[in-house]
């Protein structure tokens, strides 16, 4: 995983440029292709469903983003990147298909109790504890929200990123 890959530490001031290069240039690529696969689905999926929306004059895309696209956190640069580049992507989709029809908004969800959630233990609670409302989401508060953007009554938003995150990015 990225988090146990760590800047060579001799790579100082003062020290030899040369020294640790290379593992610096392997991290580096860990990180791009990391970020690039979390961007890739959303990416292949709208190319290979928005052609048949802007054909019929209507649609709505939703990505899933997360919090940490919008703010640095430890040892998650790589998924923070790629997420923020899912919303950067949904907002770019907005203004290209929105005027033909197709609307194209994101949830960008906090900390979420799922079972890939329940064996981070004190990692997790640490995330948990920075948020507002003092505790995690259900997966059916994600869903509901993502029902909701799906819905007639979201039919004037577009671009939006709608944080689901106990509000932690009020503060």
């Amino acid at each position: 995983m990225v988090e146990e890959l760590a800047l060579p530490a001799e790579n100082g001031v003062g020290s030899d440029v040369d020294d640790g290069a290379d593992e610096v240039v392997a991290v580096f690529e860990v990180v791009v292709e990391l970020a690039a696969a979390g961007a890739s689905a959303p990416f292949l999926l709208t190319a290979a469903i928005v052609p048949k929306m802007v054909g019929r004059g209507s649609g709505t895309i939703i990505n899933v983003t997360t919090m940490v696209a919008e703010f640095g956190m430890a040892g998650l640069s790589a998924y923070g990147a790629s997420k923020a580049a899912v919303a950067l992507l949904t907002k770019a989709w907005a203004a290209e298909y929105g005027p033909k029809g197709v609307r194209v908004n994101a949830v960008s969800p906090g900390p979420t109790n799922t079972p890939g959630t329940e064996g981070q233990g004190e990692g997790f609670a640490a995330i948990v504890s920075t948020i507002p409302l003092g505790r995690a989401a259900a997966p059916e508060e994600i869903a509901e929200t993502i029902v909701f953007l799906a819905s007639d009554k979201a039919s004037y938003l577009n671009g939006a990123v709608v944080p689901v995150d106990g509000g932690r990015l009020a503060v």
